[in-house]
């Protein structure tokens, strides 16, 4: 079960009409948020989507897309987190230029089902009249990504409201759909696009079920993924702001310049004691806001007292640390300006006034001594209470009646100091109890407590000491909540800026002990990789062959990879992919050295989802992502291909690699980056690639030892004669006959030959005639003179033996 809120903007005819929808689960995981934009520009017919995006509370990206469009009317649902009502409302209220109208719309408008329904009914000039309807939703799946739900849900808000406005439509009749000629990815500027297919098949995140027993219902752990190993935080919200960079890479060079300086930093041996500092503080640092939200209710936890002196105890230690190092860093200067004194006083204060040791053996919140007289009088009072009552239940035991050996004088909290004495045989009930000089208060576990004319002097002299003492305490802490929140401006940057340092120490960290180096970022169309290696790969095996990748418009922005079946094509495909992507989040990278241009986009056909939700065959989906490639990339985008063509004919399949090759080459420079590995080997040695000044082809070496087909992994200029597929066969363990029957039938194909039909008998026939030779052989006659067993075996036997065998 989980909560939506939902925003859609739409603007006034001849401009953009956008719709943005925010979703969040049930409140408990806000970081898990995902924000999903739409927009209709009625100029050129187009609808502008944004897949699902990770976003926070802050709603920093739905912020950025308003700051973009502008939209001039803003529809939201009626269902909606209070972050969003907070956001509109301060929008509402802006008293600058720029002031959208809210327009509230029902939730039922953003329902997923309803949104497609929109999507398919909608008026699509460009497709035929006679299309089905099932021809439709394949044309739409290739054009949206239909997976992100969000998305989908604006863009039923946005279809609503368009043709309820009649936007670029308003001379058509009623019955006549808004039009839309074309869909487009939206991006906001400097982000890079990255869809969720290229997160999956790069295993940038791997969810898997948790392995404890007690999680399994409510949990999932990190598997073998980017993140995975790049996380090491040592605070929550330095994992989740980490987990937000890797869904958010960026182009702007300002902010990678700004981590890689720190990350160069704490990557220098002789740092490494202040990086240790660094990391032991983080450990404590908590969620500031929820816990000054708790400091302003009326009586926190012990807890979150704990919580918020570590928290400020830690920055001040942070604060002192970085202060020491060289404040030329943006980063260091930051957190030495920001991270102001006030957190000094808030640390002491607490110290000084809080009795963590008391609090927590009491549970409530007490006082340190000498912070208040009155209380340690009190206080005081309070220990000295045991032999005081002894002495005077030693005087109270003489005027009693005699046949009370035992008496005591105790204290209770609200009821004051009390009289007890032990139920004799003869007390039966309430009138036996009474006692003279004494008031009957009452019974317990045959203990009579009564109040006597001491224990009344003791009331009126000492009070309700307990009582006394959490009243003074409370005002004590009253005064110290109200000291804390006045200087709380200072908090609120601490854990933002304490994330940000415990994500760039934890890729300097990775960088350490993976060795990894610091790559140069340019604005150049230039990608080179100097002996790279794969970040995950090489931690599961104990050699790993690196290997180098340049693409430039002077040594070839496509290449094209041939080699045999698992050779490494793939690893290398996916290796230039999340090296690309470590760079575009400001970590180092696994080279020995690396230039990267800034890439817009890093786009794949390399993994086949699984198509049963999609409800689309695993061919169509991998055509798709390819169209997607091919639609939306740019001079400076990275798209790698992996065997595209292979789900169909396999005449069809080469014809469409083909084309699609020939269609980024005849681009020229304004072709992407194009890594492509194929087993099409005849698109090589048929001349089917036209020739251009941007095209490298490259093969992965191997070497056969005896029959053992041995790879080297290593990647060079050249391309490959043969797949070697009957050496895979015979590694992955295929009968030895099959496999040469494979190859027979490969050069009977290749050749031009006639291919022949073995005809082999079934089993049951072949145990027919092995039963028939047996008879035969046993009916022999042995002791015939005239038989010649030699003449037997050859004329007889043998030839049917050899015809069975």
């Amino acid at each position: 079960m989980y909560r939506v809120a939902d925003d859609s903007i739409l603007p006034q005819p001849e401009s953009r009409a956008p719709s943005v929808m925010n979703e969040d689960e049930d409140g408990r995981n806000r970081e898990q948020g995902n924000i999903g934009l739409s927009y209709y520009d009625s100029r050129d017919y187009t609808l502008h989507y944004m897949p699902d995006t990770v976003e926070n509370s802050d709603l920093y990206l739905l912020d950025r897309v308003i700051q973009e469009l502008s939209p001039t009317v803003i529809i939201s649902s009626a269902k909606q987190e209070q972050c969003l009502v907070r956001f509109l409302e301060k929008l509402e209220s802006n008293c600058d230029e720029y002031k959208p109208e809210i327009v509230i719309f029902p939730s039922a408008n953003f329902g997923v089902e309803v949104s497609k329904q929109r999507l398919i009914s909608a008026h699509l000039p460009l497709l035929s009249s006679t299309i089905t309807e099932s021809e439709k939703i394949l044309y739409i799946s290739s054009c949206i990504p239909l997976d992100s739900g969000v998305m989908v849900r604006s863009i039923g808000g946005l279809l609503k409201c368009v043709e309820k406005r009649r936007i670029g439509s308003e001379l058509e009749d009623n019955d006549v759909g808004i039009p839309i000629l074309q869909f487009l990815t939206y991006t906001l500027q400097d982000v890079v696009y990255i869809d969720r297919d290229t997160y999956s098949a790069l295993q940038i995140f791997k969810s898997e079920l948790h392995p404890s027993v007690l999680k399994l219902q409510s949990g999932v752990k990190e598997g073998l993924s980017l993140y995975g190993i790049l996380n090491q935080c040592r605070s929550k919200y330095g994992s989740l702001l980490l987990r937000q960079w890797l869904h958010r890479p960026t182009r702007d060079l300002n902010i990678l310049n700004r981590r890689q300086e720190v990350i160069r930093f704490f990557t220098s041996p002789r740092n490494f004691a202040d990086l240790c500092t660094l990391q032991s503080c983080l450990r404590s640092i908590k969620n500031i806001s929820m816990l000054l939200h708790k400091m302003s209710l009326c009586n926190p936890k012990v807890a979150v007292w704990q919580s918020l002196y570590k928290t400020v105890y830690s920055a001040v230690c942070i604060r002192d640390t970085i202060r020491s190092l060289p404040q030329s860093i943006q980063l260091f200067r930051e957190i030495s300006e920001n991270f102001t004194d006030d957190l000094f006083y808030i640390a002491t204060y607490i110290s000084k006034v809080v009795d963590f040791e008391g609090s927590i053996s009491e549970n409530r919140f007490t006082v340190r001594p000498n912070v208040d007289p009155v209380i340690d009088e009190k206080k005081r009072r309070m220990m000295g209470l045991p032999d005081f009552l002894t002495d005077v239940a030693r005087a109270e035991l003489e005027n009693l009646d005699p046949r009370f050996s035992t008496c005591s004088v105790i204290y209770m909290p609200l009821i004051g100091f009390l009289l007890t004495v032990p139920r004799l045989p003869s007390m039966l009930d309430k009138q036996s109890f009474e006692i003279a000089g004494l008031d009957f208060i009452f019974l317990s576990k045959d203990q009579l407590h009564y109040r006597s004319t001491r224990t009344k002097e003791l009331d009126s002299m000492l009070g309700d000491l307990h009582c006394d003492i959490l009243d003074l305490e409370m005002a004590v802490m009253r005064k110290l909540q109200a000291s804390v929140l006045q200087r709380s401006d200072c908090m609120y940057k601490v854990m933002s800026l304490c994330a940000e340092l415990d994500c760039l120490i934890a890729l300097a960290q990775a960088s350490r002990e993976h060795g990894y180096c610091c790559p140069i970022l340019t604005t150049e169309h230039r990608l080179a990789l100097i002996e790279s290696r794969h970040p995950l790969l090489e931690l599961c095996t104990s050699v790993f062959v690196s290997n180098t990748y340049i693409s430039s418009e002077t040594e070839g922005k496509v290449k094209v990879i041939t080699g045999p079946n698992s050779s490494g094509k793939s690893i290398f495909l996916k290796q230039v992919g999340l090296i690309v992507f470590m760079a575009l989040i400001g970590s180092n990278v696994p080279a020995k050295e690396a230039e990267i241009g800034l890439v817009d986009g890093i786009f794949t056909r390399m993994h086949s989802r699984e198509s049963i939700s999609v409800g689309l065959s695993t061919f169509m989906i991998d055509v798709n992502q390819m169209a997607h490639s091919l639609n939306h990339s740019t001079e400076n985008s990275l798209v790698l291909v992996d065997e595209f063509g292979k789900g169909t004919n396999t005449v069809d399949g080469l014809s469409l690699l083909v084309s699609c090759l020939s269609h980024w080459l005849r681009r020229g420079l304004q072709c992407p980056h194009l890594l492509m590995s194929t087993c099409f080997h005849s698109l090589i040695q048929l001349g089917l690639i036209p020739d251009s000044s941007l095209l490298a082809l490259l093969t992965l070496e191997t070497a056969i030892e005896g029959d053992e087909l041995v790879f080297l992994y290593q990647v060079k200029n050249g391309i490959c004669q043969s797949s070697c597929a009957a050496n895979i066969a015979t590694l992955a363990g295929i009968p030895d006959d099959l496999v040469r029957r494979g190859v027979e039938v490969s050069d009977l194909y290749r050749t031009g030959r006639t291919i022949r039909k073995m005809e082999r008998p079934s089993a049951d026939e072949q145990n027919n005639r092995c039963a028939e030779i047996v008879e035969k052989f046993l009916s022999i006659d042995l002791d015939d003179p005239e038989l010649d067993p030699d003449l037997l075996l050859k004329d007889q036997m043998l030839p049917a033996l050899e015809e069975v065998l």
